[in-house]
């Protein structure tokens, strides 16, 4: 008796799409391995392994309240400098690690591109999965803070996982993007570096988004990283939750999030050609 072979046909994308989820799914074992190795390789033959994470937002937090609270007496609403800073350099340091991980996610894993068949969308999904420990980690550094400076978060912490999410498609949506206009483009790994510096001083990072001019303020917070960090900021020091700030920017991240994706499928046929 004959036994039935079974085939499956690999055929190239084309158009734009959306991501097939249930394809991503039967490939979950691979993203959680590509996730565990990106977090493996980051700490690998480091003295302080983890507490990097905790160190580089710490230092540059001390940085900035040297520079910009002590010289250049940047408002902070009252909050002190320290706090005000580190709230918002916690997320802006995951979104910034995110872009640089993700568009360079088809590149170092070139050879896994030309030989073996898996869902793309794994490499940069597992970079930016990584970059999550690293945000976990460095949660310890504002409960220090917050007992330090006797501050008691209030019921926007409620919001918290919203504006987390708001966080991960901003990422997702600009990595997926990036991520595939580096296989064809490799100006973008050297231009990264450059942009991200840039976007640190277009959200409010370093000053408050009140210093903003109210005449440009409907433009600013269409930032989507502005929403998210005056939230967290607001979240934790049991302030009203600033809406008018979050909700265009929701909007621009689910854009971003929805466009990211189908570029990054559109792209995908040419990426064993040139990776």
């Amino acid at each position: 008796m004959e036994q039935k072979q079974h085939y499956k046909v690999i055929q190239p994308t084309s158009g734009w799409q959306l991501i097939d989820f249930k394809e991503l799914w039967r490939y979950k074992d691979l993203l959680y391995f590509l996730t565990l190795r990106g977090i493996k390789a980051r700490y690998a033959q480091s003295v302080l392994g983890v507490a990097w994470a905790i160190i580089q937002p710490l230092f540059t937090t001390v940085v900035f309240t040297i520079v910009f609270g002590g010289l250049a007496k940047v408002d902070s609403d009252g909050i002190p400098y320290t706090l005000f800073s580190y709230l918002a350099l916690w997320p802006w340091n995951y979104f910034s690690g995110t872009l640089t991980e993700s568009a360079n996610s088809l590149i170092q894993n070139a050879n896994m591109i030309t030989k073996v068949y898996f869902p793309r969308m794994v490499l940069p999904l597992s970079s930016i999965l990584s970059k999550l420990l690293d945000f976990i980690i460095a949660f310890v550094v504002v409960i220090g803070m917050m007992i330090y400076y006797q501050v008691t978060p209030g019921w926007g912490l409620l919001v918290l996982p919203l504006l987390i999410i708001q966080l991960l498609m901003c990422s997702l949506g600009m990595g997926m993007m990036l991520s595939a206009m580096a296989v064809k483009y490799r100006d973008v790994k050297h231009a990264l570096t450059f942009v991200v510096q840039l976007l640190l001083y277009a959200a409010p990072v370093v000053y408050s988004t009140t210093a903003v001019p109210e005449q440009y303020q409907k433009f600013y917070i269409l930032n989507p990283m502005v929403g998210v960090i005056e939230g967290f900021r607001a979240a934790f020091l049991n302030r009203p939750m600033p809406w008018e700030w979050i909700w265009p920017g929701s909007i621009i991240a689910l854009v971003l999030f929805v466009f990211g994706m189908m570029y990054f499928r559109r792209m995908e046929r040419i990426f064993s050609d040139v990776a």
